[in-house]
């Protein structure tokens, strides 16, 4: 159902508030350059200090803006439940064409809680859903045998796979079979992923470089892997540059350097070190981004 390559696209701020000119335009890049889809309010898009309020709006706006031009898939996803159904309903009412639910994180669920969380959310919201695993940012690894019980789900549709391990994506492409979408949620694993069978990717280097990420995973997607590699090793030095520290601030800062935002981020992120915001903008330089 969502292919492709979707951008967890970052919220700009400006003296405190959500800057919705500047937010309009990056759409409009990522739209004009490939970019098959927009995914608002993920940890890229520091949905951890957005008030609800902001959430809110930053998902509204979102599809206002996109106007169905390309997908919408909005971050919904919480550590409590009933949160987690909240933020969904109000996707759906806003018109997103789908949800981003990470494994709720620091509470630590077993894998029935992980699988009660999901299956709460799927009965509350008839929308699109794609689960979130990423146990660096939860402290919990939902596993490929949970991740098949919850694809039996009706509208649980995928997951964004951040694992690391290709192991483990191998795993569940076998449980789950084809119908199920996989999206790679590590950049520099979108290709190997794509191999096995995943579909694309949410990708944080397309808030830079939305063109070759787009490039990169429609090659795949066509069989053409040695076209895909070319672009791979091109991005290569982005993806290792845009995690110098906690994402989003490198990332927030390189398009900060392509004038497109102000590098503005809210505690407890603080700004790149001086040292590290050197090393990005040769990076950006020998990239041609700058």
């Amino acid at each position: 159902m969502f292919s492709g390559s979707h951008i967890a696209i970052i919220t700009p701020f400006k003296n405190g508030k959500f800057d919705e000119q500047s937010y309009a335009n990056l759409i409009e890049w990522q739209i004009a350059n490939g970019t098959h889809g927009i995914v608002p309010c993920g940890t890229t898009g520091e949905s951890a200090t957005l008030t609800h309020t902001e959430h809110d709006r930053v998902v509204a706006f979102t599809v206002e803006v996109v106007n169905r031009r390309v997908s919408v898939i909005a971050g919904t996803g919480s550590n409590a439940t009933a949160e987690a159904i909240t933020r969904t309903k109000h996707a759906k009412q806003a018109g997103a064409d789908g949800a981003l639910l990470i494994t709720p994180y620091y509470n630590k669920p077993t894998q029935e809680g992980l699988y009660q969380h999901y299956k709460a959310v799927a009965e509350a919201v008839d929308l699109p859903l794609i689960l979130y695993n990423i146990e660096g940012r939860t402290s919990v690894n939902m596993k490929p045998d949970t991740i098949a019980r919850t694809a039996k789900l009706s509208n649980v549709v995928g997951i964004k796979e951040g694992s690391g391990s290709l192991g483990q994506v191998s795993e569940i492409i076998h449980l789950c079979g084809p119908d199920f979408t996989i999206l790679a949620g590590d950049d520099p694993l979108t290709l190997p992923m794509m191999a096995l069978g995943a579909k694309g990717v949410i990708t944080v280097t397309a808030n830079v470089a939305p063109a070759d990420m787009a490039n990169m995973v429609n090659a795949a997607l066509a069989g053409d892997f040695a076209k895909a590699r070319t672009y791979h090793f091109k991005l290569a030095p982005l993806f290792k540059a845009l995690f110098y520290e906690t994402n989003p601030i490198p990332v927030k800062e390189a398009v900060a350097m392509m004038n497109k935002i102000d590098p503005e981020l809210r505690l407890p992120l603080t700004p790149l070190s001086s040292e590290n915001r050197e090393r990005l903008r040769q990076v950006m330089k020998d990239s041609g981004l700058i």
